[in-house]
């Protein structure tokens, strides 16, 4: 199965568009937005609908023109918006729909229901099973509630290929009595909600730090959690610590904060390689950070290697290691082929153009033009760029699109960095080119 957090939020999204606490000051400078939770999975099924939803789908390039089930866990309106049922029937040929739910959640949504449209509803309870589409579900309860004990619900799914995963937004702590029926599942992940941080007392039916840590030591009792499981937390409110504080905190429990937009293809190996140019001071580094955001575990690479006698450098160096998480590693190496070839965790390499001087500086090639071992050089790191078997991101500049180089050493690195852009770009699976701090995807 292949997975889309559409949104990794709570209701009122993070940060909280009326709210100046800290954590909402953090999120909004880290321009760190997270939208209403929900998902899609391999483009048919969705994991609830809130109004957030469609608008996510937009933003993150996908349609939902392919959706043909929709698992609704109850009706608060950040789960379900069925309004939206009224937009896609002014589409034409858009296709059957089932919408999957507690009868109170579907019953909210016949009002938006054409009577000739090819929209089915089935009422479920925690403790049906039952096949949807291409993929056996099995309800489970929450403990949570609209209006009546039972109207909330928890899906378990598992797809044509094996894989299976654990919707769990929105409950609080459940009795130990629940976890049983779920003896030996081994998800592949779970998505399980954590709303409020450390302010826990503010509603039983959400989870806070302490009753996320509670669900997961609970579910990894009975072998639901094994060590491969990807434990995602979403549903995150403001009332949380800043996303860096609660990022390490959640790596104590063998977990990760979720985010937006991010794919998860359940099952299989991570191999997605992705590039981001842009010119000088054009957010580059930052963007890359920002796509790692939810990763605990990143190597990264400053890839021109140490630099000693340089206090402006030393100075820019220092204030990239103050926005990256603590728990990331960072390695001064300009062997990155190497890294690359060895590494077992993502890996973020910044950037290619210091890079590329080093390799000109080792080989003493500004002078010369002898670009023989530099080209040898470039050719090993887009072996290793192609063959790398975790997820990688490299940052480069744009250095052809201003005036031509005054010096002949100007024109030989911006030449053989266009070089390097465009091999390195040809080979991976996605391209962005930053601009004035936004993202433009080439790729």
């Amino acid at each position: 199965m292949k997975v889309r957090l559409l949104g990794t939020g709570a209701a009122d999204g993070w940060p909280n568009a009326f709210c100046r606490c800290g954590s909402c000051t953090d999120a909004r400078r880290l321009q760190d937005f997270r939208a209403q939770t929900a998902a899609l999975v391999d483009d048919a099924l969705m994991l609830d609908f809130g109004p957030d939803a469609p608008g996510a789908a937009v933003r993150h390039g996908v349609s939902l023109a392919d959706v043909r089930h929709v698992l609704i866990t109850h009706a608060h309106a950040d789960h379900l918006a069925p309004q939206s049922l009224l937009f896609r029937s002014w589409v034409d040929g858009v296709g059957d729909l089932e919408l999957i739910g507690p009868a109170d959640a579907l019953d909210a949504c016949r009002p938006w229901v054409g009577p000739d449209a090819a929209v089915r509803f089935t009422p479920v309870v925690a403790g049906d099973r039952l096949r949807v589409g291409e993929y056996d579900v099995r309800v489970l309860p929450a403990r949570h509630r609209v209006f009546r004990d039972g109207d909330a619900v928890l899906y378990d799914v598992t797809g044509t290929d094996g894989t299976r995963l654990l919707w769990a937004t929105d409950t609080g702590v459940w009795p130990s009595d629940w976890f049983d029926p779920l003896g030996g599942a081994a998800f592949d992940a779970v998505f399980l909600e954590e709303t409020f941080g450390d302010r826990e007392d503010l509603s039983d039916g959400h989870l806070g730090l302490a009753g996320f840590g509670t669900m997961v030591e609970g579910l990894r009792e009975v072998g639901a959690i094994v060590d491969a499981t990807d434990v995602v937390a979403v549903h995150l409110g403001h009332h949380n610590p800043s996303v860096a504080v609660l990022r390490e905190r959640l790596r104590h429990l063998g977990a990760r904060p979720g985010r937006d937009g991010e794919v998860l293809d359940l099952g299989k190996p991570v191999q997605r390689r992705t590039f981001i140019t842009g010119g000088a001071r054009s957010g580059k580094s930052r963007y890359a950070e920002r796509m790692l955001g939810g990763v605990d575990d990143v190597v990264y690479v400053a890839a021109g290697g140490p630099r000693t006698g340089d206090p402006d450098w030393d100075r820019r160096v220092e204030l990239h290691r103050e926005r990256r998480p603590a728990s990331w590693t960072t390695v001064e190496d300009a062997d990155v082929a190497g890294v690359l070839r060895s590494a077992r965790r993502p890996v973020l390499v910044d950037c290619l153009g210091t890079w590329l001087a080093a390799r000109i500086d080792r080989h003493d090639a500004w002078d010369s033009g002898e670009l023989d071992a530099v080209r040898s050089d470039v050719d090993d790191l887009l072996d290793a760029w192609r063959t790398c078997s975790v997820p990688v991101i490299a940052v480069s500049n744009e250095v052809g699109s201003g005036v031509v180089p005054a010096t002949a050493s100007g024109r030989l690195f911006r030449d053989e960095l266009g070089r390097l852009n465009a091999g390195i770009a040809e080979l991976s699976d996605q391209v962005l080119l930053m601009v004035a701090g936004l993202a433009i995807t080439i790729r």
